[in-house]
């Protein structure tokens, strides 16, 4: 008697579910199409490019003892793609040319691999990188969307496609060539376990993150802020003394089981250290769209300035400019805050500290896209401004034709699931609390709506433009880096504009915290 209203139940779920899995499979032909473009430095010698790096990692994890793998010896030149990120993962390295040496143990012979192309090998390498897509960035993924609290299942769904089609991380893991959804995808389980109050399995997921990139430092200061400022909610007496012990000695066995092969001897951990941050590379290298790199148009820092003053200087500004988002949340905890932190102060960390790379600024796009469904609009606007930034490493790896296409589906998607034209308002871009102050001094602010939707179309077409030239106007002899040059600062000026823009969020919203305190 019971079947007809059990079922009747059950089919939401079944319905969000089959949904679900329609999104997933697109997200993967989507990734596997665009991994048949090209790779980087295809027949490119002497140094060929990042699929050469993961393949060496391959090589040197493989056939040389772990005290080896980060020190420079005759086996293991330093100078031809070092291994130069954490132990996790060299351990996945491993694992992968364990695979590799069972099925053609030439994809990794000690100095002979050096260069190795071959069909097989590539079909080998991309499906590394799928498997790793599938087996931990998607399911974070589906099920951060599925947790959202208060939204349909059709804005679920939605999210979650839009997240997935998300380009940026689709041309850089599977055209360019990289592992980031792995790091990624651990930040995301971190978020998710948070989201839940699991606190302990939040900070194992993060740890994990960091021991794969060292890059996720970009988002250590709000996990660390978030964790703090429950413990001060639950008292350093009581509940709060045992939360953060319990969290303390969390992070301490995940770092150390992840580190235990380098904890032989002193030296040993010094050169992974001095491997994972390189200091004598400079400020920046190629044409990144932060602001040291922006301001050495006009402005030759690196010639004013000694390396050293360089990286005090870098570290002073990102501190500040982070300092104000990480003191509010840790004395007002929210998970809604937590996830604007993630953003705020990862974009802190890309425009302003050392070292940069173009591909780092997937780092702010991710934290973009968990709040895509809060704020629609500006995160579209973002999410497209990221993936043009890295415009310049996608033409040299021939991928404009799935750069073209992959940000086209990407906007119709945000389009189509969000009516992103019509969240323009100030309620909508989260800046209620703000307007109604700056109403008092500024009359034109009633006209924003209108403004930021120019603003993006103006946008869009100028992006549109540079892209389209970037890929078919061969510029000046005397500028030959205008295009990109023009890509990056360009970017940054937008990027310094979303800075802006989510750290008012974060400090003017003191009302939406606390209630989102509650509801979390």
């Amino acid at each position: 008697m019971w079947q007809v209203p059990l079922g009747f139940l059950q089919r939401p779920a079944m319905e969000k579910w089959s949904l679900m899995t329609v999104t997933v499979l697109l997200a993967l032909t989507v990734r596997w199409t665009v991994s048949l473009s090209s790779y980087s430095g295809a027949g490119k010698p002497p140094m060929y490019g990042d699929y050469e790096a993961q393949r060496h990692w391959q090589e040197v994890t493989y056939n040389l003892p772990i005290r080896q793998w980060y020190f420079n010896t005759s086996d293991n030149n330093l100078l031809y793609w070092g291994l130069d990120y954490p132990p996790l993962t060299a351990y996945h390295s491993f694992l992968c040319a364990y695979i590799a040496k069972l099925i053609n143990p030439d994809w990794i012979a000690l100095h002979a691999s050096r260069g190795y192309e071959s069909q097989p090998h590539k079909l080998f390498m991309r499906t590394t990188v799928f498997v790793a897509d599938l087996l931990i960035y998607i399911p974070a993924v589906i099920l951060y969307c599925c947790s959202l609290k208060e939204t349909s299942t059709k804005k679920q769904v939605s999210s979650a496609l839009c997240i997935l089609l998300y380009p940026g991380l689709i041309l850089i893991d599977h055209g360019h060539f990289q592992y980031n959804s792995v790091s990624l995808g651990f930040a995301l389980w971190g978020v998710l376990c948070l989201s839940y109050d699991w606190d302990l399995l939040g900070s194992v997921a993060f740890c994990l993150a960091l021991n794969y990139k060292q890059m996720e430092l970009y988002h250590s200061l709000p996990f660390f802020c978030y964790l703090l400022g429950k413990c001060f909610k639950k008292g350093l007496k009581g509940k709060g003394l045992a939360l953060l012990t319990k969290i303390a000695g969390t992070v301490v066995v995940s770092f150390a089981a992840c580190w235990l092969p380098f904890c032989t001897d002193v030296e040993q951990m010094m050169q992974v250290l001095r491997r994972l941050f390189p200091i004598d590379r400079g400020l920046f290298e190629d044409k990144v769209a932060n602001i040291w790199c922006s301001l050495s148009v006009l402005i030759k820092i690196k010639n004013i300035v000694s390396p050293q003053t360089q990286l005090k200087l870098s570290f002073a500004v990102t501190f500040l400019s982070l300092l104000p988002t990480c003191i509010k949340l840790t004395v007002q905890p929210s998970l809604r805050g937590f996830k604007l932190a993630l953003v705020s102060c990862a974009l802190s960390f890309f425009l302003f500290s050392f070292q940069v790379h173009e591909k780092s600024i997937l780092l702010v796009s991710v934290p973009v896209c968990l709040i895509l469904n809060e704020i629609p609009f500006m995160a579209t606007w973002f999410l497209l401004v990221s993936t043009f930034s890295m415009l310049p490493l996608l033409l040299k790896d021939g991928l404009m034709l799935a750069y073209t296409v992959t940000t086209l589906a990407f906007l119709l998607a945000c389009v189509a699931s969000f009516s992103i034209f019509e969240k323009t308002s100030a309620e909508d871009l989260q800046l209620k609390p703000f307007s109604l102050f700056l109403k008092r001094y500024v009359s034109w602010f009633k006209s924003f709506p209108r403004i930021v939707r120019s603003l993006f179309l103006l946008s869009v077409t100028l992006m549109g433009v540079l892209s389209l030239m970037s890929a078919t106007v061969r510029p000046p002899q005397r500028l030959p880096d205008l295009f990109p040059v023009s890509v990056s600062s360009i970017s940054c000026l937008h990027f310094l504009f979303f800075l802006v823009y989510f750290n008012i969020i974060i400090l003017w919203d003191s009302k939406n915290s606390r209630s989102q305190k509650k509801v979390s």
